[in-house]
């Protein structure tokens, strides 16, 4: 269930998040929600620029605090940020407090619950809500590998790590579907998308035994009515802490893989003893796993979406003609160039035997 309306005014929670990887989810929420928001809460950027500070054009004030936001008659608090260990630092917590007792709804994309905390709960008067976007879905099963029956283009980004753009390269290759007539459905698989308005399920949430299952009955909710789907990919094989990956190939089952890079990067972040594979080897080792020895759908790797935040332009284009290369696929930044090369090839690469 989506708690928000179009009549919703937005104040986005981000302090220190405005700047770094910390705040992705409110940064995919400034620039893909078609929400009304009204004020971005950053005590360290207030008073800036939005588009200065994020690159996104957007005009929305940066404010200190959420006392501060209040003025600006936000209905809603959303929290745009992620700190690590999954609960916010008490000074962050009590800014909920603060929305909460001043009437202010939460979406709270955490992993810690909201909406049971007696210090917040004890403050909600109807019709004000507290949403925890991380919940499991009841009816859930064990995945059968059913999406190998539907006739649909299931498009899956997979990276050489996390964290690095899966979910933006998703949103706009389904912008450029949509717009070239096709039937074409964005199934969620974490708490940003689902809080963007897309359907889909919180895969960090689900026990482990469903994981596959759970994205199976998405796919399988949406597949015979659409042309393409584009599933928000999650973790990366080569991060010894992520087990996103695999239940998405097996419960999506892929008829393509956009392979997401960022550029420079020679580790996995936070772990500088881990390699990050090339490109190539990358792509070999994406489409052995999907495949499972022609168990399952033969996904084949139709693209790059290279990230080259922080690098010049000319960097950025040498980087990509590099890609292009090494791997003889389309490549591109698709915020900075856009996502036509490879919506292309994603339509003109046949579907699998």
């Amino acid at each position: 269930m989506n708690y928000l309306t179009a009549d919703h005014r937005i104040a986005l929670l981000m302090h220190e998040g405005t700047d770094n990887p910390g705040g992705k989810t409110g940064l995919s929420i400034l620039r893909y929600s078609p929400l009304n928001i009204v004020a971005v809460v950053d005590e360290q950027q207030a008073g800036n620029s939005l588009k200065a500070v994020t690159g996104i054009d957007r005009d929305v004030p940066i404010v200190a605090s959420v006392q501060a936001a209040l003025a600006l008659d936000p209905s809603v608090l959303m929290i745009g940020i992620a700190p690590s260990g999954g609960a916010l630092p008490q000074p962050w917590y009590e800014e909920v407090k603060t929305a909460v007792k001043a009437g202010l709804s939460v979406v709270n994309g955490l992993h810690t619950p909201m909406a049971s905390d007696p210090q917040l709960n004890t403050h909600v008067r109807p019709p004000q809500w507290i949403w925890d976007v991380r919940q499991e879905p009841q009816g859930l099963g064990i995945a059968s590998a059913a999406a190998k029956s539907l006739s649909c283009r299931r498009v899956l980004p997979v990276g050489t790590d996390m964290a690095i753009g899966k979910m933006s390269a998703n949103l706009e290759l389904h912008k450029l579907a949509l717009k070239r007539g096709l039937r074409s459905k964005v199934i969620a698989t974490g708490q940003t998308n689902i809080m963007l308005g897309d359907d889909g399920i919180p895969l960090d949430t689900i026990r482990v035994d469903f994981a596959a299952g759970a994205v199976e009955q998405q796919v399988m909710k949406y597949g015979s009515d659409h042309d393409i789907l584009f599933i928000e990919g999650q973790g990366s094989l080569f991060h010894p802490g992520s087990t996103a990956t695999l239940p998405l190939m097996r419960g999506s089952q892929p008829t393509h893989l956009i392979l997401v890079h960022r550029l420079g990067q020679t580790h996995i972040r936070n772990h500088p003893a881990i390699p990050t594979p090339s490109l190539s080897e990358a792509i070999r080792i994406y489409e052995a796993i999907a495949a499972a020895g022609n168990c399952f759908t033969p996904a084949k790797t139709v693209g790059i979406a290279l990230n080259t935040y922080g690098f010049d332009e000319d960097a950025a284009k040498d980087a990509i003609a590099a890609a292009t290369q090494e791997t003889r696929l389309p490549a591109t930044d698709v915020i900075r160039f856009g996502a036509e090369p490879l919506i292309e090839a994603i339509l003109t690469t046949p579907l699998p035997a």
